[in-house]
């Protein structure tokens, strides 16, 4: 059975290898046109998309998928809207091939330019998110790169109906047949099958759970750009403007639970702790959250729910004692560590230790401690009074993204189709010969 998987994932990605070449050396106006060619189709073919998404659906709730991870397996037609407005924004960005960055010429006369150019054959392994498909699908063509998806299984239907209605709308837009292929087996042998295609996948990225990245990391012999998990971290520093601080921290945790950019850790200073923690309590209660807090977020809860009608609703009865894997935890749900600290060296010290180096925030109204907090603090997306909900290709202005990349080389942060492209050297002489 596995020897079957390899096989089959061999030839998918071998004819992905074939197709590049042809895709590589396309026209900025022929992979434009093939990505509104995309949209189009994805329109087009919009119920047969929900109705593999039901059927996802209907598997991830048989199998007891929890809340948070159901709404990021969900399509709607609103959400299939979102990935086809998605590939056209793509195709209205400037062309990120054939870019001089570097134009020199040197005492011998040769004329040296560095220029952008595709990877090559980009595989994506991921996980409940079918979006992940079109978004890595348009942002591959847009780039001249083709790519070999492999989604999880809970994703499945309705990741191969949106990967195939894809590449039959770019192909009759233009583009070379395989340019866009799936893997259509769940097998771990398969993901691990792309993850050892040295000399055929230039570059792999794995979008998911820790597990997931992890085991990427660790075994792929071909080239990998690792994307986040986010223990994002919002710090309430005690110049902050309390209100200010408290809706922060309700969107950065409660506007969408199952993605990376929300919100799983609150520090608070310790010496406004109980100004600002019991009404923030209280808020996060009422949303439903659950809080693994420490003795002064406790103390915070006992006095939140005095008085309180609703004993079962109340912050106390949403209040567990944190452990120190709380600290560490990315939840993706509604549930978040709460801690007490003192000052911002320690707030810093403590991000850069639990962090994942994805998206980290702080609240103040004192500009010294602001800048302070961006610059020490190590991660890909640093904030000061502003939601870690923010780190979006498309809200960064980047367009669709394939993944937001936690790591420090060539890529970080939002993975956009800038940073899905490398170089080469263009050498042009008249004859000249080294001695």
């Amino acid at each position: 059975m596995t020897e079957n998987v390899e096989k089959e994932v061999r030839r998918l990605a071998e004819e992905a290898k074939a197709a590049s070449v042809e895709l590589g050396m396309a026209s900025f106006d022929v992979r434009n046109a093939a990505l509104r060619a995309m949209a189009a189709s994805l329109r087009a073919h919009t119920e047969d998309v929900l109705a593999a998404n039901a059927q996802d659906m209907e598997a991830a709730r048989a199998g007891g998928m929890k809340d948070s991870l159901l709404d990021r397996l969900l399509l709607t037609e609103e959400r299939v809207e979102g990935m086809a407005s998605a590939l056209e924004e793509l195709a209205a960005l400037p062309d990120s091939l054939g870019r001089v960055l570097e134009d020199r010429t040197l005492g011998n006369g040769l004329r040296v330019q560095r220029v952008t150019v595709p990877f090559g054959v980009v595989a994506m392994v991921y996980e409940a998110r079918p979006n992940v498909t079109a978004d890595a699908a348009g942002i591959c063509v847009k780039t001249g790169n083709a790519c070999v998806l492999r989604s999880g299984s809970s994703a499945l239907h309705s990741s191969i109906d949106i990967a195939n209605v894809l590449h039959e709308a770019a192909v009759g837009a233009g583009l070379p047949r395989n340019c866009i292929r799936i893997v259509e087996s769940t097998d771990r042998s398969s993901a691990d099958a792309l993850m050892r295609m040295h000399g055929v996948v230039d570059l792999l990225i794995p979008r998911g759970g820790a597990g997931l990245i992890r085991r990427c990391v660790e075994n792929a012999t071909v080239p990998v750009i690792e994307t986040g998990t986010g223990n994002c971290h919002v710090y309430v520093h005690e110049a902050a403007d309390l209100e200010k601080a408290r809706a922060i921290v309700m969107n950065a945790k409660t506007q969408r639970t199952g993605v990376c950019n929300a919100c799983e850790s609150l520090l608070v200073d310790r010496s406004i702790a109980q100004a600002f923690l019991p009404e923030m309590l209280a808020e996060l209660a009422r949303a439903g959250v659950l809080v693994h807090g420490d003795a002064e977020a406790r103390t915070a809860a006992s006095v939140a729910s005095e008085g309180c009608a609703d004993a079962e609703g109340s912050p106390l009865a949403q209040f567990v004692d944190a452990t120190e894997e709380d600290w560490g935890t990315e939840y993706l749900a509604l549930e978040i560590s709460v801690k007490a600290v003192d000052g911002p060296e320690e707030a810093i010290a403590h991000i850069n230790r639990y962090g994942t180096h994805h998206s980290e925030a702080i609240v103040t109204e004192d500009a010294a401690v602001a800048e302070r907090f961006l610059a020490a603090v190590d991660a890909a997306a640093v904030y000061a009074n502003a939601s870690t909900r923010f780190t979006d290709g498309g809200v960064f202005g980047l367009g669709a993204e394939i993944g937001i990349s936690t790591q420090k080389l060539h890529a970080r942060g939002p993975f956009a189709a800038d940073a899905l492209t490398s170089y080469k050297y263009l050498v042009r002489g008249d004859g000249q010969v080294r001695s």
